[in-house]
């Protein structure tokens, strides 16, 4: 997956409403019986089956992005290759369910509850009494203590890369037996169960050197099905093999081999038979598809492509080519005649080749869901137009997220559904439809935001006194367009598109005194358009004439990567440089290096739109605060962002996601996350557009993996089916665009 800068805990959003320009936050809770959440909208596709149904025994080879610099979930260098190993050969309290929400893990909890709110907020974990590490030592308080030590902030010696809800921690000790651990927290904390998951032993956290250096390249005791083999830098792979002392149903894997295969080599692996299971990108996945349709009969062509379109190379339009080409081969000229010899023979070589690709591909097939994760439009709020709330509203005004949805999920057979919330993805607990909070696509009112900022038609002027280049030629445009009788795009900037004093639903003032911080400083599916014969006449009024404003054009500074697996991105990009381009914003497109977008652009702030994605989690409150905090200034004069790169922040919101960290009322903390959501999406700092799809390609008799989904995975029920066994696919989800916020 191409979302960058992420760490190996989630990120999640929620909602409100807008109507005629002006911010009136709706009653988030009572207007409808219907639950707002709603329901995933896709089930995971991993070819469920029984345990035992799978065979003993066997080696998974499973594509990654990257051999890990580290083991430690908790170090800033820390990725998704990370993560799998950690949800493998570590204890997690806690897991995700189907919805995107936690549940208790009872290979290693037997319970956990909050046993006292007052004078302190007391949580007792109980442990499963089999519950061991790898070197036969039980799991058990010193392992926590150590680990909040680590984690708490308190010891820069510790090289941590976040400590939120550790920081709350007063103290931690042995319960009633060895197997209780007494947390005691000094400040109420509503997501306690996002703590020691996972869980280090204290051979890991127990001394700087150990936590710093230790768990880079080894994790010699750990307590999972698996347990780290070893890493090796040479093969670029990290080998899991199971754990002789796991206490839960036993791995039916002997071994999990994780190797770093670049996106753009998966296939030949997978042709090569070197590979078992692989993320993939739009392309492959139809090329998989394609190895995997039914044949004809009597040539060996595929009947159907992917999503049921004619195959090429179906039967049908090839007699006529055969026919021109056995007359030219014994033709009388013989120059041409040797050159199309040798022209058959290299097309044989191709089809061969080519069949022996599909042959190899035909035995497996493409698993796909919807990641627990988003895309957005990031708009930097730092400096230029952009730090106008305004022209920030009026390009997310400009927007039509549905079209953007529908062109990189359509074509997968995906539901094409515009994510609603910044905080959470639909079927989690704080999910919520909260785009209303800036209002529907309208591209009359984005260009009324723009005028009443002092952005008008007609380009920048240069210092001479003369229109810059084009600016004449649009200028008559125009004036064509009103003796014609077209909207000669004029409006009327009332009280309801002015940026005037907004009150929320609990009286909060949501704009007025409220300073946004200024000042500089971390892809899958769809398909590119049709382009028209050179020549062609746009329709009348299709884009606006550029604006400008103190002689200067309003241009936007697009930066994208240019790597393999972005071209999803850059077609987004390009449509909504188009739809920017209706309303008379110009942009400049600049594709950089994957390996510098994130660093040197993203979290520098040299940009004007970026897009990137953030992961959902099972808590908000803690994890999206960072991304959403209001920058403050830091001791050396810079500006604090945490991960808010977009530089937008309000007080309200940092305030509300405070509350909601305290309360251990959970739907008032879900009110709360709902709340804080509408005000970051009238804000306009980042438009959450849809929510990434997750492909992956599969042996046909590779159980239990695929397409994760929300859940995390079951490590130990991963195998090959026994001959004649089969797993369960769920049914092709809707593609149709039915929402599932609430109507108030």
């Amino acid at each position: 997956m191409s979302h960058v800068g992420v760490g190996p805990r989630a990120v999640m959003r929620s909602v409100a409403f807008l109507s005629a320009g002006v911010l009136a936050v709706p009653a988030l809770a009572g207007c409808t019986s219907e639950d707002p959440a709603g329901k995933p909208l896709a089930a995971q596709d991993v070819a469920a089956a029984t345990r035992a149904s799978v065979s003993d025994g066997g080696t998974l080879r499973w594509a990654v992005d990257s051999v890990p610099d580290t083991l430690n979930t908790f170090q800033s260098d820390a990725d998704a290759t990370t993560t799998r190993v950690a949800q493998a050969v570590l204890p997690s309290m806690y897991r995700m369910d189907e919805n995107g929400s936690p549940v208790r893990n009872p290979d290693y909890l037997e319970s956990a509850e909050v046993v006292d709110t007052e004078p302190k907020q007391v949580v007792v974990y109980k442990l499963n009494q089999q519950a061991v590490w790898s070197d036969g030592r039980e799991i058990g308080a010193a392992d926590f203590a150590a680990q909040w030590r680590a984690l708490s902030g308190k010891d820069s010696a510790y090289w941590t890369a976040r400590n939120a809800g550790y920081d709350r921690i007063e103290k931690i000790e042995r319960g009633a037996n060895d197997l209780e651990v007494k947390v005691t927290f000094s400040r109420p904390y509503a997501d306690w169960k996002a703590l020691f998951s996972p869980l280090y032993p204290k051979d890991v956290t127990g001394t700087p050197d150990a936590f710093n250096d230790g768990a880079r390249r080894s994790l010699k005791v750990t307590a999972g099905p698996f347990t780290v083999k070893k890493v090796d830098t040479k093969a670029d792979q990290v080998v899991l093999t199971g754990n002789p002392r796991w206490w839960g149903e036993p791995a039916k894997l002997d071994k999990i081999v994780l190797r770093a295969v670049p996106r753009d080599e998966r296939v030949s692996e997978l042709v090569a038979g070197k590979l078992d299971l692989a993320e993939i990108d739009p392309e492959t996945a139809d090329e998989v598809t394609l190895a995997a349709a039914p044949r004809d009969p009597a040539t060996g062509a595929p009947l159907m492509g992917p999503q049921g379109s004619p195959a090429a190379g179906a039967p049908g339009g090839s007699a006529a080519e055969a026919l021109r080409s056995w007359a030219v081969a014994n033709g009388s000229d013989e120059e041409a005649a040797e050159e199309e010899i040798l022209a058959r023979e290299e097309r044989r070589e191709a089809e061969a080749k080519a069949a022996r690709r599909q042959k190899a591909l035909s035995g497996f097939e493409v698993r796909k869901s919807l990641e627990p994760a988003y895309t957005q439009l990031a708009l930097n709020g730092s400096g230029g137009p952009l730090a106008d709330e305004r022209v920030r509203r009026a390009v997310a005004r400009a927007l039509d997220r549905e079209k953007l949805a529908e062109a990189v999920l359509k074509p997968l057979g995906l539901p094409a559904e515009p994510v609603g919330s910044h905080l959470a993805l639909s079927g989690q607990p704080a999910y919520a439809d909260g785009s209303g909070a800036l209002g529907e696509q309208n591209a009359k009112e984005a260009r009324a935001l723009l005028a009443d900022a002092g952005w008008v038609r007609g380009g920048p002027v240069k210092k001479d006194g003369e229109k810059a280049a084009g600016a004449e030629k649009d200028e008559k445009d125009e004036e064509k367009k009103k003796s014609e009788g077209d909207d000669d795009g004029t409006y009327i900037v009332g009280e309801d598109n002015k940026n005037a004093e907004r009150k929320s639903d609990d009286g909060a003032d949501l704009e007025s005194g409220e300073k946004h911080s200024s000042g500089k400083n971390t892809a899958q599916g769809g398909a590119p358009g049709a382009y028209a014969p050179k020549g062609t006449a746009a329709p009348a009024g299709s884009a606006a004439a550029p604006l400008a404003k103190d002689g200067k054009a309003l241009t936007l500074r697009f930066v994208l990567p240019s790597g393999p697996g972005s071209e999803t991105l850059r077609t987004v990009a390009d449509r909504i440089t188009d739809m920017l381009k209706e309303i008379g914003i110009g942009t400049e497109i600049t594709k950089v290096p994957d390996e510098s977008y994130f660093k040197d652009h993203i979290a520098a702030g040299e940009y004007d739109l970026a897009l990137y994605s953030w992961p959902a989690s099972a808590f908000p409150a803690t994890d999206a605060r960072p991304i959403y905090a209001k920058p403050v200034p830091a001791a050396d004069g810079s500006l604090n962002v945490a991960q808010n790169y977009t530089r937008v922040g309000t007080d309200q919101v940092d305030q509300l996601f405070d509350r909601a960290m305290t309360t251990l009322d959970q739907k008032e903390a879900r009110d709360l996350l709902r709340k804080a959501d509408s005000r970051i999406w009238a804000a306009a700092g980042s438009i959450p557009l849809y929510q990434r799809p997750e492909l992956t390609v599969a042996r046909k008799n590779l159980a239990n993996a695929g397409a994760f989904g929300f859940e995390t995975p079951v490590y130990e029920d991963m195998g090959f089916l026994k001959k004649g066994a089969q797993g369960s696919r769920p049914s092709a989800p809707s593609t149709s665009s039915s929402s599932s916020a609430s109507s108030s």
